[in-house]
């Protein structure tokens, strides 16, 4: 009989400023999975652009979110802080033959001659692929660092968006791994932190649906379990725009002026279809209610609910 393994969830937020609504959102749909099966809940900062990103506003959210009462389990160590531990699955990747140097320019990439999906982002060539080491030595500046992918259809069904499935090959490319300034990319950073804290459900915005197979693969490569998925719908200004902690929409700064936290809560819940009418709850409550089949899946227009009436 298999062993069934405990439920051990995760938000991972970047502290680049304020949370806002949809962060917010993400982190309260991650909680309430993770502890409505009586699971662990793991917080990360994911701080791999040091530019951006500062140990004040990691306090902040982190006081933020005991405001909201989303309580963790343990804090894992910032990516910021985990370079060495990368470079060690870097290698596993070089030791399978899979790394490539990559000296194609941005311009070249966003290119209108390059490969391009109706969404518009590319897919890379394989221009790099293939170079001799004379090519190589010709450019006389840092590569970034591609990781092959096989001709082969990832899927998985997702907990809020159904079936998904993506082509690596054909609909992505090979993939950068590491910059050409030494700093390694989202996808490895991701994979390597969720292996190694042991999450088992990866709850995150539909935005970054396509990831999915691509941290698929370098589970696979790294010889980590795959985790469950659920991507949850995004909430959108009336105009159609993504919420941004640039333009500081809706962020806890100003909601916390407005409204208690059951309130916030209880709006984000309505807006979704976990509740039926829009009330103060707690984290607490609504976990006790919680269900993956009422969170709808579509996009979420917050003039519908909540961006003059909160």
């Amino acid at each position: 009989m298999d062993e069934i393994k405990p439920v051990v969830g995760r938000f991972a937020p970047t502290p680049s400023g304020r949370m806002h609504l949809g962060n917010v959102f993400a982190a309260l749909m991650a909680w309430l999975s993770a502890r409505s099966q009586d699971g662990e809940m793991v917080l990360r900062m994911e701080d791999l652009d040091t530019q951006r990103t500062s140990a004040e506003f990691a306090q902040t959210l982190r006081e933020d979110l005991q405001w909201l009462g989303l309580t963790y389990d343990r804090e894992t160590p910032p990516q910021s802080t985990r370079g060495p531990v990368y470079d060690t699955y870097f290698h596993i990747l070089e030791e399978k033959g899979l790394l490539y140097p990559c000296y194609c320019t941005r311009s070249q990439l966003h290119s209108v001659n390059a490969p391009h999906l109706s969404d518009g982002t590319y897919v890379y060539p394989g221009t790099c692929r293939n170079l001799t080491p004379e090519q190589r030595e010709a450019f006389h500046r840092p590569p970034a660092w591609r990781v092959r992918v096989d001709d082969r259809i990832w899927e998985f069904e997702d907990r809020v968006q159904g079936h998904y499935f993506l082509n690596l090959a054909e609909q992505c490319g090979d993939m950068v791994v590491r910059r050409a300034d030494g700093v390694y990319v989202y996808q490895l950073a991701v994979t390597v932190d969720d292996g190694e804290a042991g999450v088992t459900e990866v709850v995150r915005g539909m935005d970054l649906l396509s990831s999915a197979p691509r941290q698929m693969y370098l589970q696979e490569l790294f010889g980590f379990p795959h985790p469950s998925y659920a991507h949850v719908p995004m909430l959108l200004a009336p105009d159609g725009r993504r919420l941004s902690k640039r333009d500081r929409d809706l962020d806890l700064g100003e909601l916390r002026k407005r409204m208690t936290a059951p309130e916030l809560i209880g709006t984000l819940a309505y807006s979704c279809g976990l509740l039926s009418k829009r009330e103060p709850i707690s984290p607490q409550e609504l976990s006790r209610v919680f269900s993956w089949d009422a969170v709808r899946g579509d996009s979420i227009y917050l003039d519908e609910f909540i961006w003059k009436g909160i």
